[in-house]
């Protein structure tokens, strides 16, 4: 929106300045007057001595000489007063707006696309100094969203490009071969095409939960953590994994189905990213819930390969495949922990993701506890 112009924040500090300097200095010169005034008769006369044998009158200064010869004196000065609260408070003003000009140069660049500059204010902790620290790690916050958001973009196109391509090779290879079998064509088309849904799919979820389009309402995680688990019982039982559960009540507030995808994604990870199935020993998850201080917390635990600390780090990042997920029959989309990730931002929860010394993964979910009814 466009708007006139007006007068600097320096000018009006001046003149702020100026005011109030020379509204102290007329209090000043009146309080002078009246209280030299005060003491000063209108006539003063006094006898002093003339001479050997008598006294003769003599003429002091009365109030009309005092108010003659200190009206151009108090002009003077006032007069010396405004130059110098002029030169002064555009001074002060300068020093005082610097920082501000600063973080007016750092805004600009920012809104120009420019977000890697940094104020880096100096000097003592102030107002200012604090504003431009927040100013900074606003700048650094939007600097990582945006190259996030550009490599999920990236990588997302990568994705979508996949299942594309396959099909048009499928096809070219079927137009080329008339005689081929069309019942192997449609099931292999249907695969990728389901693939795609699924990603498709994915990408609205992680979309809906970063925007929090979503009304809240009371829900028990314990609850949410059984019914992911009820559903995911054929999966495990193909796979031979045993799913161990402990779901105390644990009351928090959010979108019930996201809060479903949300575990349903931490189960279905941590059966297949388990135990493979013709291995001896059977692979197992663990669910538990319960309430930890003012936190409703859910955990997913399960037995796997063995897990480094920077591997883990990158399991929320979209499309981040652990090395168990490649080649693996349920490979999924890559979208799994991100949403995860998503969804309790979204609910102002914290997750956290720390490998098992034994091998596999500990998810820990908090999200804030309702309390009341």
């Amino acid at each position: 929106m466009s708007r006139p112009r007006g007068p600097s924040v320096r000018l009006k500090f001046t003149f702020s300045y100026v005011g109030f300097l020379m509204v102290a200095g007329i209090l000043l010169m009146a309080t002078v007057a009246l209280f030299l005034l005060r003491y000063v008769p209108n006539h003063s006369i006094l006898a002093v001595p003339a001479g050997p044998g008598g006294l003769r009158p003599r003429n002091f200064p009365d109030r009309g000489d005092l108010e003659r010869a200190f009206a151009p004196r108090a002009a003077e000065a006032m007069i010396f007063l405004l130059g110098f609260s002029l030169l002064g408070g555009w001074f002060l003003a300068g020093r005082m707006l610097a920082p501000l000009t600063k973080i007016t140069r750092a805004a600009r660049l920012a809104a120009d696309g420019s977000l890697s500059h940094r104020i880096e204010l100096d000097g003592p902790q102030d107002e200012l100094r604090e504003l431009a620290d927040v100013f900074d790690t606003m700048l650094a916050r939007i600097e990582a969203q945006v190259a996030e958001q550009q490599r999920f973009a990236a990588n997302a196109s990568h994705e979508l490009r996949t299942p594309l391509a396959v099909t048009q090779t499928l096809l070219e290879v079927a137009r080329n071969d008339p005689v081929g079998d069309p019942s192997e064509l449609v099931s292999r088309l249907q695969h990728v095409n389901t693939r795609a849904i699924d990603l498709t799919e994915a990408l609205l979820v992680l979309s809906r939960a970063d925007q929090r389009s979503f009304t809240r309402e009371p829900v028990e995680l314990s609850l949410i953590a059984e019914e992911a688990v009820e559903s995911l019982l054929p999966l495990a039982d193909k796979r031979g994994v045993a799913i161990q559960t402990s779901c105390e009540p644990a009351a928090t507030s959010g979108s019930p189905t996201l809060l479903v995808q949300l575990a349903s994604n931490l189960v279905h990870n941590a059966i297949v990213h388990n135990a493979r199935i013709d291995n001896a020993t059977r692979g197992t998850v663990r669910v538990t819930t319960g309430v930890e201080g003012d936190r409703a917390v859910l955990t997913v635990e399960n037995t796997g390969a063995r897990l480094s600390e920077e591997l883990v780090s990158t399991l929320v990042e979209p499309f981040q495949r652990g090395t168990a997920r490649i080649g693996s029959d349920h490979a999924g989309v890559g979208l799994g922990l991100a949403i995860v990730n998503s969804i309790t931002r979204a609910h102002d929860g914290t997750l956290t993701l720390a490998p098992r010394p034994a091998g596999g993964l500990l998810v820990t979910v908090g999200l804030p506890a309702r309390t009341g009814s």
